[in-house]
């Protein structure tokens, strides 16, 4: 019965992050969510952008140039070509600060809606890199391509999942120890 995260091993991170994770590794295998349109609206719903956004092709293609982007300056942090990347997805959409009888309010504008859930990724790491960028983590087992953002106390969050990722680290240091004796 599919859930409504999918099959990914780590969900809830922030929306950025969170499409960088639409890939991943299952048993040495790379698995990747957005395939078809049919990933593109499970990603959507478990960020909350389906009632925003469609799950159609355009939307995917969109979506998965925004993923190679953000790889890109995620990956190689500083490197002009990456940030020109994300600033190409970034130019096809705008936030337009307006006043409503509530208050202020902002509200997202775009070139073409397409460019929505994408342009929503890449602002959110903006956020993020204003917010803490030594925070933004690629987990620290060697077969694994996550991300994530580190909320800890202290910020020493070392792996994607301590239940996954963290135990199979202490699994191989106590393998290790136990073949040497």
């Amino acid at each position: 019965m599919p859930t409504p995260t999918g099959p990914r091993p780590l969900t809830g991170e922030p929306v950025s992050l969170d499409l960088l994770n639409t890939r991943w590794i299952r048993e040495g295998v790379h698995q990747d969510l957005l395939t078809g349109t049919e990933g593109l609206g499970v990603w959507l719903r478990s960020n909350d952008l389906d009632d925003r956004f469609a799950a159609d092709e355009r939307t995917l293609e969109r979506t998965l140039r925004t993923r190679e982007a953000l790889a890109g300056v995620v990956d190689n942090p500083g490197d002009p070509k990456a940030a020109a990347q994300l600033d190409r997805i970034l130019g096809h959409g705008r936030i337009r600060a307006t006043l409503t009888a509530e208050g202020p309010d902002e509200t997202t504008e775009f070139t073409d809606e397409s460019w929505g859930p994408g342009w929503t990724a890449a602002y959110d790491y903006l956020d993020l890199l204003r917010t803490a960028p030594d925070r933004i983590r690629a987990c620290a087992h060697e077969a694994c391509t996550l991300r994530f953002f580190d909320t800890s106390r202290n910020g020493t969050r070392r792996w994607c999942s301590m239940a996954i990722c963290g135990n199979r680290a202490k699994a191989s240091r106590h393998y290790a120890r136990t073949r040497e004796n």
